[in-house]
């Protein structure tokens, strides 16, 4: 019998050196494949990246605008109230022109005799009068007098001084009344 070694320990070691030559060439073009993948995405991300950052400051930059145009509509909103309101003082003063001249009217026809004003005040429908009398009870008339009117309400007295100066029994007070419209005669 023949004794025929066959040594495949050679061909095994060829064969594995060629095996480990192809999967490092594999690794290698998997890793260039990685890299240029990686630089692919990177270049996609940071153009998506500076294409919003470019929308953004478009965004930013209009709406600056609009708060600059929102702003100016406020102030436009505002003056318009403000001349409304201007408006509407005009018209009431236009609108009580003779109502007030009715007041001045009344208030000389409501004036007790020995009664005189030294100051009238009108804010609103209040009417502040400070005058003197000759005595207390020309007050108490010039009281009765208002209360009397239909173009005056709620006459008070809150001061009652003594004026000597004027007379012996002379006094200086101060009246204050309230202005209602009257109501008209089928109302």
């Amino acid at each position: 019998m023949s004794d025929i070694r066959i040594n495949l320990l050679p061909w095994r070691d060829e064969r594995r050196e060629q095996l480990k030559q192809e999967f490092l060439k594999v690794l290698i073009m998997f890793v260039f494949a990685a890299i240029f993948v990686l630089v692919v995405l990177f270049q996609f991300y940071s153009i998506s990246i500076d294409t919003q950052n470019e929308r953004n400051a478009l965004l930013q930059k209009e709406i600056k605008v609009m708060d600059e145009m929102i702003e100016e509509i406020g102030l436009l909103k505002k003056k318009k109230e403000e001349l409304l309101a201007r408006m509407r003082v005009i018209q009431d003063l236009q609108g009580n022109r003779p109502i007030i001249v009715r007041i001045f009217d009344q208030i000389v026809r409501q004036l007790a005799e020995k009664v005189f004003y030294t100051s009238m005040t009108y804010n609103g429908k209040t009417i502040d009068l400070v005058g003197v009398a000759d005595s207390n009870n020309r007050i108490s008339t010039q009281l009765r007098n208002f209360e009397e009117s239909e173009w005056f309400a709620k006459p008070n007295v809150s001061v009652i001084v003594a004026d000597p100066k004027r007379g012996p029994q002379a006094s200086r007070f101060t009246l204050r009344v309230e202005q209602v419209t009257p109501k008209k005669k089928g109302d």
